[in-house]
């Protein structure tokens, strides 16, 4: 198996627009993904996501958003050492490509830089396995949170 990136498309019944507040807002993100979120979605701007707060497992990662283009992508990088600026070979790479689509939107997802991190090979596997899996998760939730979101009077 290659574990050097991992890559969904899914169809999202909304527009671009929509699509993008969603995968690039606080206040959205923590609806589908993490358990917080403080960041402006402006290349550049560093914020923090976390998950299991208000547990003593409490995991938080720094992230540094890299493109900010409305309606079209949004991409950030994180997993990356606190204190150290985000960059190619120490953290991963996330892309959210948005395509009109069949009245709503293509989302074209990826993540990468798996093995760009130098990690020991059970490292890189167990990583990867857990970013493929967590997004296995997180990525339909996204969709039905946009759902509930378009149907807001």
């Amino acid at each position: 198996m290659e574990y050097g990136s991992i890559a969904r498309e899914i169809h999202v019944e909304a527009t671009p627009e929509v699509v993008y507040e969603v995968i690039s807002t606080p206040e959205h993100l923590k609806e589908w993904w993490p358990d917080d979120a403080d960041l402006k979605p402006v290349p550049g701007a560093t914020g923090v996501i976390s998950f299991g707060t208000g547990t003593p497992d409490v995991k938080v990662e720094h992230l540094t958003v890299v493109e900010a283009d409305p309606p079209r992508r949004f991409s950030f990088r994180w997993v990356y050492d606190e204190g150290r600026t985000a960059a190619p070979g120490n953290s991963l790479l996330v892309t959210f490509d948005l395509v009109p689509s069949d009245g709503g939107t293509l989302l074209r997802f990826t993540e990468t830089g798996f093995r760009e991190r130098g990690w020991e090979a059970a490292v890189l596997e167990e990583a990867y396995r857990d970013h493929a899996s967590g997004w296995d998760h997180f990525l339909p939730r996204l969709v039905a949170y946009v759902a509930r979101v378009v149907s807001r009077p």
